[in-house]
């Protein structure tokens, strides 16, 4: 299993006690107090990225609320025993259509509009297969702690569609599945996702 940074950990850890102060602190000098952790968390940020201090100062201010998991769904369709991946024009890897939840719209719905938007597949979920940490499945580290569920879709209609974050639309089998986009989808996770849609009695899976 791939290990998050040390120094990422550190960055997600004061952000969150930062945050959390910002958000509910009412004294003024408790208040500065959780800036500068934020300041400190933003250094430690641009430090191991190749952002500024400005930009990552600013993309730690600029969060509100209590810090929460972003969560992330994946739309599982299967046709003739071959599951659907779109390419991402992000990196050229290959991946479980989907993306954030948006604001008022409940996950299955979401993984829905995902595998429209991507893909050109029209959709239903049927079933959570999964929900999984990010952090502990070997995904490629990310700055936001990611909770990714995956729904098992049955296939309406539609056809092989581009769009603004994707490149191509095709069926794959067990055995010739193409290079992956490690930071949205893994080789055993998408394994995980044929067993659990090949065995319809088996529960879903989660951390």
């Amino acid at each position: 299993m791939s290990e998050i940074p040390v120094w990422l950990d550190w960055v997600q850890r004061l952000q969150s006690l930062a945050q959390a102060g910002l958000t509910y602190s009412q004294n003024e000098f408790d208040l500065d107090r959780y800036r500068q952790i934020q300041i400190i968390a933003a250094e430690i940020l641009s430090n191991g990225t190749d952002l500024t201090f400005d930009k990552t100062h600013q993309l730690l201010a600029d969060e509100r609320g209590y810090v929460t998991p972003k969560l992330d769904v994946r739309g599982v369709v299967f046709k003739d025993g071959k599951v659907l991946l779109v390419k991402e024009l992000a990196d050229g890897g290959w991946t479980l259509p989907g993306g954030w939840v948006d604001i008022g719209e409940p996950p299955a719905l979401s993984a829905e509009r995902e595998v429209w938007e991507e893909s050109g597949y029209n959709v239903r979920s049927v079933k959570l297969l999964a929900l999984y940490d990010n952090r502990k499945h070997d995904f490629y580290p990310t700055f936001n702690h990611i909770y990714k569920l995956f729904f098992l879709c049955e296939l309406i209609g539609g056809e092989p569609t581009n769009s603004i974050e994707t490149s191509d639309a095709q069926f794959f089998a067990r055995d010739e599945i193409p290079p992956l986009s490690h930071g949205r989808i893994t080789a055993k996770v998408l394994e995980t996702m044929f067993e659990l849609a090949l065995n319809p009695e088996a529960p879903t899976d989660f951390d």
